[in-house]
């Protein structure tokens, strides 16, 4: 440990600034090849080769163990790795070294670990729908099911587009709701004539728990619905659309 950390000193007396090696995430709806930021982005920071059919979706910057970060320093042997003997130093085992780059009121409320992973994503096609859990429940749910739960944080997001992006944010209001349910016959049928009907009949006089109950009925019946039910609904919908143009 006494040449590592000599090792380590010596590069903070150089530069402020650390070299990273980020780690790349291939989830199946990122953008192939170098139509992916993310494939070019990692190929300029490892000189790593791009695959032209491989999925490259998200690049990491933290310590997050799905995706750790390693630190670069140039000159350094094992390629460029500042390096725990024959291990590669990891950006979490460097600032556990060193937790005064965090700051001393950052240390005090989340400890010798970045609070934060900085990711860029490359997305080609609809992410899958994610459930984040809070802080508290976070915790217990890592506790007992670590292999689903990676870890005890909970997960805010902040998303910034650097091209033309769309996503679906939170749910369409209540009176919007109600308008898909009068016009759309097919989604009706996929929630159920009896939860659609509570929806017609909330009103603003109608307390906040009630509404959330209706909500989420028809959000329940929505996820949960069978792939086969799904087809039905699509294929009922596409009849009627084309008879509709039809007849205009």
């Amino acid at each position: 440990m006494e040449s590592i950390g000599k090792s380590m000193k010596h590069h903070n007396q150089k530069s402020s600034l650390q070299r990273l090696r980020c780690s790349v995430q291939n989830y199946d709806w990122g953008k192939r090849g170098t139509d992916s930021l993310v494939a070019r982005l990692s190929a300029l920071n490892s000189s790593s080769e791009i695959d032209p059919e491989k999925p490259y979706a998200e690049i990491w910057m933290g310590t997050h163990e799905s995706g750790p970060s390693f630190l670069i320093q140039n000159g350094d042997e094992n390629n460029g790795f500042l390096s725990i003997g024959s291990e590669s130093l990891s950006l979490k085992d460097w600032v556990l070294e060193n937790p005064k780059v965090l700051g001393e009121k950052v240390v005090q409320k989340w400890g010798s670990d970045l609070p934060f992973l900085f990711k860029v994503l490359s997305v080609a096609k609809a992410l899958s729908i994610q459930a984040h859990p809070d802080k508290e429940l976070a915790k217990v749910l890592h506790k007992f099911m670590p292999n689903l739960y990676k870890d005890a944080n909970h997960k805010p997001e902040m998303a910034l587009a650097v091209t033309h992006f769309e996503a679906l944010c939170g749910f369409i209001s209540l009176e919007e709701l109600k308008v898909v349910l009068d016009n759309v016959p097919e989604i009706e049928e996929l929630v159920g004539s009896e939860d659609a009907n509570k929806v017609f009949d909330i009103t603003d006089r109608d307390d906040e728990n009630k509404v959330t109950s209706v909500l989420r009925s028809i959000f329940t019946h929505l996820m949960s619905a069978s792939k086969e039910m799904i087809t039905t609904i699509i294929t009922k919908m596409k009849n009627r659309l084309r008879i509709e143009s039809q007849v205009i």
